[in-house]
């Protein structure tokens, strides 16, 4: 409650499913304060807390405070750039997510944007990952991505998508404002989320494996922005 109280970063509060009283005051603070919540049972707070006495709630802290889209957005306003922002679109490897924020950071992009539910989020793995990246860029948790996408385009950024469908990556002007969608492990980007793309980009694939690891692919999508961004 009192971390709740004092605004400490905190990434996901687990409750035991079958608790009252304080819990559900409790459970109201952790999502007025963005937290995911999660309901759980006795065991698996057991386990999250390797058998301390956790009293039918656990939390696990953020290892940075999430952003408005309006932070990231002011990044790029400060800096005098069109924006350059990664939406991830429920990657939901701690790794990937961790390799993904440190590639953007080196890149110089002003933000990423992750969706509360079905993504990994900043925990202490994606940290490490990140090589402390997550120190530096901007992370937005927002609710619903469809909504998101709909508000960087009413200012003015445009959506790039990456799906095998798309153009050649290296034949698609991205020197403006935008935004590039990095699908999920195994599935790619969702149905809406696609449909809400004005482009997609694709990767040649020459040999036998058809896909490539999401952080390696969001890599070379994002240096290919930086290369045609770095000609003006």
């Amino acid at each position: 409650m009192e971390a709740l109280k004092s605004g400490v970063p905190i990434d996901t509060v687990y409750i035991n499913s079958e608790g009252g009283g304080i819990l559900g005051k409790l459970r109201a603070m952790a999502k007025q304060s963005g937290a995911v919540v999660k309901d759980v049972s006795t065991q698996k707070l057991d386990q999250l807390t390797s058998g301390a006495s956790h009293q039918g709630i656990a939390a696990v802290g953020a290892c940075a405070e999430y952003v408005s889209i309006d932070d990231i957005l002011d990044v790029s306003e400060k800096k005098g750039t069109a924006p350059f922002i990664i939406i991830c679109d429920e990657i939901e490897d701690p790794h990937n997510l961790g390799a993904i924020i440190r590639t953007a950071e080196a890149a110089g992009a002003d933000g990423i944007i992750i969706p509360k539910r079905r993504s990994a989020s900043l925990n202490a793995t994606v940290y490490k990952t990140s090589a402390g990246a997550a120190s530096w860029l901007p992370v937005a948790r927002v609710a619903n991505l469809a909504s998101a996408i709909d508000e960087l385009k009413e200012k003015g950024v445009w959506i790039y998508g990456t799906d095998a469908s798309g153009e050649s990556y290296d034949g698609v002007d991205l020197r403006g404002s935008m935004a590039l969608v990095i699908g999920s492990e195994g599935f790619g980007m969702g149905r809406l989320i696609k449909e809400k793309c004005d482009f997609l980009l694709r990767l040649p694939m020459n040999g036998k494996i058809t896909s490539l690891n999401a952080s390696v692919a969001a890599g070379i999508f994002m240096y290919e922005a930086v290369r045609q961004r770095n000609k003006d």
